[in-house]
């Protein structure tokens, strides 16, 4: 091959090389992964489509139910939110950060302390808005909801936990419990003072048969008794997946984006 052939093929695989889109034209799924006191946790990412990337963007984050603990770092998006984003890669307009608690564990101790740094890696990667930060789960996550909550209220622009509670579905069982209330003498009052300034919507299936929903019935009493901003919806016909039913409703969508935190104190506001 002469010279001039080489350097023409060169200019060609380099103008190639220059075509590729250098950031997907939709939403897309990243894998990511930390280290917290030795131990690798790998999570996902959900980055919205550069339309939705002009300036800071809001930032979701997802904490999954037992069914999807692992190590893998992909199960915790095979339901709930995952298949939701996937239907809406063009137009879901926020960052999702999906952390993965290993087999076995729940979504406190160090998997709290774990989910907060992969929020915080992300949005500091993807330019998330600190004052349009929000958090949801499911079933176990809907438990990790309030329990990162708690940790960290201040954090919060409004919570979403779907069938979840503050005690152990099970009486005779001391797992899957919210741990900074669970064991004070008035769980529910202690929750609902510690949160009062964060918005919340609360879902859960009346014929949930894995977690009863009177464990979130309780709550949003205490809520209201302490004038919080709280919504609660109860599917009648709904059993332990209403994840599927929320995740897909519009309104709690607008409901969620409109919310922001206050640059002063602990207040959020809602967008008009």
């Amino acid at each position: 091959m002469s010279m001039r052939s080489l350097l023409l093929l060169l200019c060609l695989s380099m103008v190639g090389c220059s075509s590729l889109p250098s950031d997907p034209a939709t939403g897309h799924f990243v894998g990511r992964q930390l280290t917290l006191d030795g131990r690798v946790y790998r999570y996902q990412v959900f980055v919205p489509a550069p339309a939705h990337r002009q300036g800071p963007v809001p930032v979701v984050l997802f904490l999954h139910g037992s069914g999807e603990r692992g190590d893998d770092g992909r199960d915790q998006t095979t339901a709930g939110l995952g298949p939701y984003l996937r239907r809406h890669l063009a137009d879901f307009p926020a960052l999702v950060v999906m952390p993965q608690a290993p087999d076995g564990e729940e979504w406190n101790g160090v998997n709290a302390t774990m989910a907060l740094q992969a929020l915080d890696d992300s949005s500091a990667e993807f330019n998330g808005d600190p004052q349009r930060t929000y958090l949801t789960g499911m079933s176990m996550g809907g438990y990790g909801t309030w329990e990162i909550a708690l940790k960290q209220p201040q954090r919060f622009a409004a919570l979403v936990p779907i069938c979840g509670a503050i005690l152990s579905p099970h009486e005779d069982r001391e797992y899957l419990v919210v741990t900074p209330v669970a064991y004070l003498a008035d769980p529910y009052t202690a929750l609902a003072q510690r949160l009062r300034h964060v918005p919340v919507w609360i879902f859960h299936g009346a014929q949930d048969d894995v977690v009863l929903p009177h464990d979130d019935r309780k709550i949003v009493r205490a809520l209201k008794n302490v004038d919080a901003d709280v919504r609660y919806t109860e599917y009648p016909q709904g059993n332990h997946n209403a994840w599927d039913a929320t995740y897909r409703d519009p309104k709690m969508w607008q409901w969620l984006f409109a919310q922001k935190r206050s640059d002063a104190g602990n207040e959020t506001t809602a967008d008009k």
